[in-house]
């Protein structure tokens, strides 16, 4: 069966092809505070930014998660959050992608508020995360997901080429993409939950700990692929555990500590600090 025949027509188009766009992605050496690092001046700066926090609060109950925290990421970056567990940075995502509403703030992304909105028209937007723990549809197939990714679009003969694409990228998937989803590897299932994720053509891909319980060989392969994405146009924010493997394929990161930014700048800089390495780096899997 043709995959577009899965697809029941709904939604809209998404303007954002997932192959090779124009993007010049510019690593930014700023210091440690994140005012410092988010006040950018002049209409190249702003042409140039994708996704910007301002002030970002989001609570739990009376909780405060996330403290106002201000946060920027250019087209074409890669960006990472690192910090201990608890520190904020899985809240931060899910601030991003509409799955918690902030209590105070503005997120903006391609020009547009986002803030407060629903997670399906932020997808609509140009948004799209993979989650911590992957959270695949277990019970459906690997076809089924996939198609599920493309939930937004009408486009039924693009989708259809993007799904024959993200089986040439994932041939593992194509192999088994009649099979039942929650039967496959861990690491098929990170593969699987980022095709899903491609499948609505975003412009930024927000991921949270991809090589959270992978072998090393896996991880390797995830990493590899996200920096094939990133050269191909497509702007991503991380969030992983391993903070040294994370910054080596960053343009920047975001060091985060009970809900607040305590260092910010290239991740060469950051590579570079003895305090950060034996804070983060040295406890790194």
């Amino acid at each position: 069966m043709r995959a577009a025949q899965l697809f029941n027509g709904r939604g809209t188009t998404s303007a954002s092809p997932i192959g090779p766009t124009n993007h010049d992605a510019v690593p930014h050496a700023t210091g440690a505070s994140a005012t410092d690092a988010s006040s950018k001046d002049g209409e190249s700066s702003k042409a140039k930014e994708l996704l910007g926090i301002h002030h970002l609060i989001t609570q739990y109950g009376n909780i405060q998660a996330i403290k106002g925290i201000s946060i920027y990421i250019d087209k074409g970056e890669i960006v990472a959050l690192i910090g201990a567990n608890g520190a904020g940075k899985s809240t931060t995502l899910l601030s991003v992608s509409g799955v918690l509403t902030p209590t105070s703030g503005t997120i903006r992304f391609n020009g547009q508020n986002i803030s407060g909105l629903p997670s399906h028209q932020i997808v609509r937007q140009g948004i799209a995360q993979v989650v911590e723990g992957r959270a695949i549809l277990a019970g459906l197939t690997v076809l089924e997901n996939l198609m599920l990714g493309a939930y937004i679009r009408s486009d039924r003969n693009a989708i259809e080429q993007d799904m024959d694409r993200m089986f040439d990228r994932f041939p593992r998937l194509r192999e088994r993409s009649g099979q039942i989803a929650g039967t496959l590897s861990g690491g098929e299932q990170q593969m699987l939950a980022i095709a899903r994720a491609l499948m609505s053509r975003p412009k930024m891909l927000l991921l949270d700990e991809p090589s959270m319980g992978l072998a090393p060989l896996i991880v390797e392969e995830i990493f590899n692929l996200l920096r094939e994405l990133n050269e191909q146009g497509l702007t991503i924010l991380l969030v992983e555990q391993n903070a040294a493997q994370a910054l080596e394929i960053a343009d920047r990161a975001y060091v985060l500590a009970s809900g607040t930014i305590v260092r910010s700048g290239s991740s060469s800089s950051l590579l570079a600090d003895e305090h950060l390495r034996e804070a983060y780096l040295g406890a790194a899997r």
